[in-house]
């Protein structure tokens, strides 16, 4: 007996929507034409020096046993904005906020956020601590965002605040893989840096 699909025809389905789909991602991702890998990425890295750095690792470790990350808002504002803030105006980036994208009525919605260079990074909030469905969102908003984008890769990252896992999309191979390593903050704030502004001035 055959699966029933996930995805229905003439039904509207948002970005939100394939995070709170009960299904495997790599499920979720194959009827959208893409097949999942897990493996150890080798992400672009700066090799400048980020002469901040110093400066926002105190900033974040002052201010981070004085707030309670238990909300989405509260880790967007003190831990994934800042970051994005510093890396956009080192590298002279335009960072987009809810960035509306609405390609067809299965690949719709807001980003989170889009750090436009010569590549694209894009960055979601996993909602609810839950990287894996976060990871699902992220990678169908870089199948979107491969539709009007004229990129082999497509760099993308999903955040819980404290945690960072990254991931590409290969337009020619169909595929997405997702990074098996994890990054966490402030711990490993130097070297997300260096990938983060790697990312944006690969060409």
């Amino acid at each position: 007996m055959s699966k029933a699909p996930i995805l229905q025809e003439g039904q509207s389905y948002t970005f939100r929507s394939y995070f709170e789909m009960p299904y495997e991602p790599d499920e979720i991702l194959a009827e959208l034409g893409y097949t999942l890998v897990r493996s150890s990425l080798s992400l672009p890295k700066t090799q400048t020096p980020f002469e901040r750095l110093p400066e926002l690792r105190q900033r974040l470790e002052k201010i981070l046993p004085l707030v309670s990350l238990t909300s989405e808002m509260a880790r967007r504002e003190i831990l994934v904005a800042p970051i994005l803030i510093e890396v956009a105006t080192y590298c002279n980036c335009q960072l987009r906020i809810e960035y509306p994208l609405h390609v067809n009525n299965w690949l719709k919605g807001n980003l989170d956020y889009l750090l436009r260079s010569t590549q694209n990074l894009l960055v979601v909030e996993a909602k609810n601590d839950d990287m894996t469905r976060g990871f699902t969102q992220m990678a169908v908003e870089l199948i979107a965002l491969s539709k009007i984008e004229e990129q082999k890769i497509l760099y993308g990252a999903v955040t819980i605040g404290n945690g960072w896992q990254f991931g590409t999309l290969n337009v020619s191979q169909q595929t997405i893989t997702q990074d098996i390593a994890l990054y966490s903050i402030p711990g490993n704030l130097e070297e997300l840096i260096t990938i983060l502004v790697g990312i944006t001035q690969e060409n």
